[in-house]
């Protein structure tokens, strides 16, 4: 063994991983390489297998790490690498009466009894202890003690410190002692029920009982704490129900008025959505309310029987409007916030969209606020008057612009009232347009003698015809044709007369 000194230094280094697998120096000295304990983070780690250690010449030395079995990788910066002495505490060598007694095996000793000396001190400053500034300790004549409490008395309790400082056994969080009676020994900590009220009370001066229930009038209601005042919690469960009652109501209306929104538009919606913002708040403080009944149902447990039903009450309420109601989501939902099927009439708003939607049964349909464009309606009726203001009604690529009234209707323009029922086709070429004064209906009439102006007061005179023709002219079939003369017929123009057919010039 070398021989070297102890110098006075704490025998434990701590790393970081950043250095990887080192090596990681440490200062102290140790004799031998087993007298290290090496921990990766907080696994200790196996000499050889894990790590290799290298003693310099004045006993100090480097630790260098070996991955693959208990160290997975090579260390990072987020790991910690600690080096603490770890000597056997042993004596290896018997100086023999009256035999050699060698320096080297004297130093070998005095050596290890420094370092087992560094490493208990090493330890101890990392174990619990008074300050060395406290008062003395009970046997110097000081009254501080850091004897823990015996085992039996500590067992299952909370570690606490008298007034001296020195360590005792705590108080238990509670200890349930059922219903209050009289006559019986209390403690510090004891929970009771009141049964009369359903009240829950917590100890906080020991006494034996006496006198009846209600505590709240009993002569040693100072020596109690309320923890739970069910009253109050009934009354918390019947606001619940009351708000959750609420919700409903007006998440009905909302549906309503949604409905309603669809088929009216934009200000039926606007009413819609106010609506279910209601409900929505409303529900809020019911669910609000919900909780608190319920937290107050909870603590109370058997001693508030009728509150935690009322809460039930409320809770179920809060959970049919939840159902129809479904809040806001940034997709289509398939089921409702329980995970059940979907219903008819169920309501969401869409965030992505920005829009109130509604469940047919099959599909979710955007409430809308009316439509943008007439034509994305397929049958549209007009609501009022139709007021082109300075435009026109144009139809688009030479489109005819058909009216067309139903059955027997007729068409209004301003003061002229058209017969528009009336059937036409084949024959009547001829036809005219007449007016009628008496009922205001302008029709469509077979001509008096052919086409032609008419004049010379009601009995139709005068009928006129031109003096050229100037196109082409086939007289009809089965027809007589006639016309006041004289008549030309310009260069190229034929009038063609069928076989018993014939056209006459008066």
């Amino acid at each position: 063994m070398a021989d070297y000194n102890i110098n006075a230094v704490t025998r434990r280094a701590v790393f970081t991983g950043s250095a990887g697998l080192g090596p990681y120096a440490f200062t102290f000295e140790i004799i031998d390489s087993g007298d290290l304990a090496v921990y990766f983070n907080a696994a200790k780690l196996t000499i050889t297998t894990d790590y290799t250690v290298a003693i310099n010449a004045n006993g100090t030395g480097s630790v260098t790490i070996v991955t693959g079995t208990n160290v997975p990788s090579t260390p990072t910066g987020s790991d910690q690498i600690v080096i603490v002495g770890a000597r056997d505490i042993e004596r290896t060598t018997d100086f023999v009466t009256a035999g050699d007694l060698l320096a080297s095996s004297l130093n070998e000793q005095l050596d290890s009894l420094t370092i087992f000396d560094q490493q208990v001190s090493e330890e101890g400053r990392r174990a619990m202890r008074a300050p060395v500034f406290d008062p003395a300790l009970v046997e110097d004549g000081g009254v501080v003690d850091m004897t823990l409490p015996t085992k039996a008395s500590r067992a299952g309790k909370t570690l606490a410190f008298d007034s001296n400082g020195n360590p005792v056994v705590g108080e238990d969080i509670g200890n349930w002692r059922g219903n209050w009676a009289a006559s019986v020994a209390y403690g510090v900590r004891d929970l009771v029920k009141d049964a009369s009220n359903y009240n829950v009370y917590r100890c906080n001066t020991a006494h034996t009982s006496s006198g009846s229930t209600p505590i709240s009038s009993n002569a040693d209601v100072a020596k109690w704490d309320l923890v739970i005042d069910a009253a109050y919690a009934a009354t918390q469960a019947t606001n619940a129900a009351a708000s959750a009652t609420a919700a409903a109501t007006s998440a009905t209306a909302a549906a309503t008025s949604a409905t309603a929104a669809t088929t009216n538009g934009a200000a039926q919606v606007t009413l819609a959505a106010a609506q279910v913002a209601l409900a929505t708040t409303q529900a809020s403080n019911a669910a609000t309310s919900a909780t608190t009944a319920s937290t107050q149902a909870t603590n109370s447990a058997s001693s508030a029987t009728a509150a935690a039903a009322s809460a039930a009450a409320a809770a179920a309420s809060a959970d049919t409007f939840d159902d129809t109601y479904l809040g806001s989501k940034s997709s289509d939902p398939t089921v409702d916030n329980d995970g059940d099927p979907l219903n008819a009439g169920d309501l969401y708003f869409n965030t992505s969209s920005n829009a109130l939607k509604y469940y047919t049964g099959s599909a979710w349909v955007a409430v809308v606020p009316g439509i943008s464009d007439i034509v994305s309606d397929t049958t549209p009726q007009l609501g009022g008057n139709l007021d082109v203001v300075t435009h026109s009604i144009v139809s688009t690529s030479n489109r005819d612009i058909t009216i067309n009234p139903n059955g027997t209707g007729n068409v209004l323009i301003g003061n002229y009232e058209f017969d528009a029922d009336q059937s036409v086709g084949a024959g009547q070429d001829d036809y005219v347009l007449t007016y009628d004064n008496s009922t205001g209906h302008v029709s469509l009439e077979a001509a008096a003698g052919g086409a032609g102006a008419v004049g010379g007061g009601s009995d139709e005179i005068f009928y006129e015809n031109g003096q050229t023709v100037t196109t082409n002219y086939t007289i009809t079939n089965g027809k007589n044709a006639m016309s006041a003369g004289p008549i030309s017929i310009n260069s190229g123009v034929t009038v063609t007369v069928g076989t018993g057919e014939t056209w006459t010039v008066v």
